[in-house]
């Protein structure tokens, strides 16, 4: 069963990260995965032609945005801290669910069926 999930985990990540590079190339655009020497990640990274960025956290489930949101705070802390620009937006998008918030530290927490046209 755990094996059936962490396979459907990949392929929802797959189908937002789809989602997100045609709002990307829409607005020229280019999407990233980012991955630094010390092991932190964001699922992906879009970056604009003016340099400005925003970071995603994909999860499965509402249970786990938070722990995304956390995750994103972190890695985008330790970017400005090593002297990277702020991110315009910081966004944990999750699957099952129809709750969407901004959250106390400011992360963005929708649900997949927020993204539309």
């Amino acid at each position: 069963m755990m094996k059936d999930l962490n396979t459907f985990g990949f392929m929802f990540e797959a189908l937002v990260e789809r989602d997100l590079s045609i709002y990307a190339q829409a607005m020229n655009a280019k999407l990233f995965h980012y991955q630094d020497y010390k092991g932190n990640e964001i699922d992906v990274v879009i970056e604009m032609d003016d340099g400005n960025w925003c970071a995603f956290e994909i999860k499965l489930g509402l249970g786990k945005a938070e722990e995304g949101a956390t995750n994103l705070i972190k890695v985008c802390q330790d970017i400005v801290n090593n002297g990277g620009k702020e991110p315009l937006l910081k966004c944990v998008i999750y699957g099952v669910g129809n709750m969407a918030y901004k959250n106390a530290d400011g992360v963005y927490i929708i649900p997949i069926t927020a993204l539309k046209d």
